[in-house]
């Protein structure tokens, strides 16, 4: 289950956020402690044993320390991991660990400092490389690098990218561009195929599957490169995910339109309503098609900031 903490980020990524920002929800709207916990009883009862904390950027969430304890202590959660931009993780990331996460996630989209100041608007890299120094530095080992493939914006950096796996500890995954949200205009020209990585890469050596990830290695290498192709090679119905979002909506799938309110439900219709929702997973994602069948934008009602991934 990916479980988004807040919608806010200190950062502006083009394919997530608007520009502007989003408007900021009112403190009751936003999931408590508490109910966060309820909501992963109850996942955990149903069989899922692994939680992902996402955003926005869970980090700007005020008691996130708090809410990673309390999630990590919840009987049958075996996992429980964070995803981040990194640039806060040199405050963070020794309570992260004391607090029950086992693994990051962070999304690095490039190595140079002014294509990532355009993609972020405005971010420094500085900041993020700290925060996996940091991370590092506390113990975190067998991090993910996330890097969205970009068209003319980072596909000249996939060799530099991938080369972040012969470091101790780190693995990289490249994911397909998607047109949800803020994203969807332009697409069309940033949209890059998982493919590419291949073909700029061509000494990977395949490794198999890993969930939802292609899995490769460069020659020596002690860290793998996964492929994300959610748009070339859709693997909905192998998808075992689930996401709720900061206000409290189940998404089946992140594309669809489908939310449902897990709010102000307790014990066995809690239960029933993640059940039902869980069973009725779509077989496919919902991409709305333009009239030339060319996919347009995802059917999704919320960006991906609103959602956690």
């Amino acid at each position: 289950m990916r479980l988004s903490v807040t919608d806010l980020c200190n950062l502006r990524c083009v394919y997530c956020m608007p520009e502007e920002g989003v408007s900021k929800l009112r403190h009751e709207e936003i999931l408590t402690i508490e109910e966060i916990e309820n909501i992963v009883r109850a996942a955990a009862s149903l069989g899922i044993t692994k939680v992902r904390l996402t955003g926005g950027e869970p980090l700007v969430r005020r008691g996130i320390a708090d809410i990673c304890r309390r999630v990590a202590a919840v009987p049958g959660i075996a996992e429980i991991y964070l995803t981040t931009n990194g640039t806060l993780l040199p405050k963070f990331a020794a309570e992260l660990r004391e607090a029950g996460i086992k693994r990051l996630n962070i999304s690095l989209d490039s190595l140079d400092p002014e294509t990532y100041r355009t993609i972020t608007r405005g971010g420094k890299l500085s900041e993020a490389l700290r925060g996996i120094d940091a991370a590092r530095a506390e113990g975190f080992d067998k991090m993910k690098i996330n890097a969205v493939l970009m068209g003319g914006v980072n596909d000249r950096e996939l060799r530099k990218l991938a080369e972040l796996s012969h470091e101790q500890g780190i693995h990289v995954r490249f994911i397909e561009y998607m047109p949800i949200g803020c994203a969807a205009d332009g697409s069309d020209k940033r949209y890059l195929p998982g493919e590419a990585v291949l073909a700029a890469l061509p000494e990977l050596e395949p490794l198999g599957i890993d969930g939802v990830a292609r899995l490769y290695a460069l020659p020596g290498a002690s860290g793998t490169i996964g492929i994300i192709s959610p748009m070339s090679k859709h693997f909905c119905p192998s998808c075992n995910r689930i996401r709720v979002t900061s206000d409290g909506k189940l998404k089946p799938c992140l594309h669809s339109a489908e939310e449902i309110d897990l709010r102000g439900l307790q014990g066995d219709q809690l239960f029933e309503t993640m059940r039902e929702a869980i069973l009725g997973k779509p077989l496919r994602h919902a991409m709305i098609e333009d009239e030339s069948g060319r996919v347009s934008h995802s059917a999704s009602k919320r960006g991906m900031n609103a959602i956690g991934g």
